[in-house]
């Protein structure tokens, strides 16, 4: 939901719901204890505002570049993914991404963006191919869409400064879809823990 709904729903402020929702999108971010393994697709988007003659990795103050990286199953089937807001795309950009959620065992496939270029040091399984206007990352390309359709149907507009916590809060419930029947209690689990690191 988002906070005016929330707002609606408790009869509270509008910005108390946000800030507090902004408080657990926090301990939604990756413990980056599960990278991901086997097959994966990795590709950028952008998530802003609409410009007429803006497209492909071109971006401005109106336009956020995003990584993001999909396990790709067997007979069409996706298991868990990441995604993370960057400036350039670049392999000095995409290396800690890659880093933190991406075994360097994976077999990792990107289009032929020669960003990736410096990351098949660290990842020889990584190999690149046409992205035949999205035909080649099918899957990949459907969560692309399911996040940006979110952002937009749900929040309706997210800043830059706070992008990356969407994405957290999505991929939190994305990762977690075959365990909705703990999902909840895990989330007051990190709560309690990440009060006592912080020390509030």
């Amino acid at each position: 939901m988002s906070s005016p709904e929330l707002s609606h729903e408790f009869d509270l402020r509008q910005m108390t719901c946000w800030e507090f929702k902004r408080k657990v999108q926090q301990v939604m971010r990756s413990s980056m204890r599960y990278p991901l393994t086997g097959t994966v697709h990795v590709d950028e988007f952008l998530i802003g505002e609409y410009e007429e003659d803006q497209t492909g990795r071109s971006s401005d103050s109106k336009k956020w570049l995003v990584v993001v990286a999909l396990e790709v199953l067997g007979k069409g089937g996706v298991g868990r993914a990441y995604a993370k807001v960057i400036e350039h795309a670049s392999g000095e950009e995409f290396k800690p991404f890659f880093d933190n959620h991406i075994s360097p065992q994976a077999r990792v496939v990107t289009d032929e963006w020669r960003g990736y270029l410096p990351l098949k040091k660290r990842y020889p399984f990584l190999e690149q191919k046409p992205s035949g206007k999205g035909r080649n990352f099918h899957e990949l390309h459907i969560h692309i869409m399911n996040i940006q359709g979110w952002l937009r149907g749900i929040h309706h507009h997210c800043s830059k400064e706070h992008l990356q916590g969407y994405l957290d809060e999505y991929h939190y419930r994305y990762n977690r879809r075959s365990q909705m029947e703990t999902i909840f209690d895990n989330l007051v689990v990190r709560m309690m823990r990440y009060k006592s690191i912080q020390g509030l």
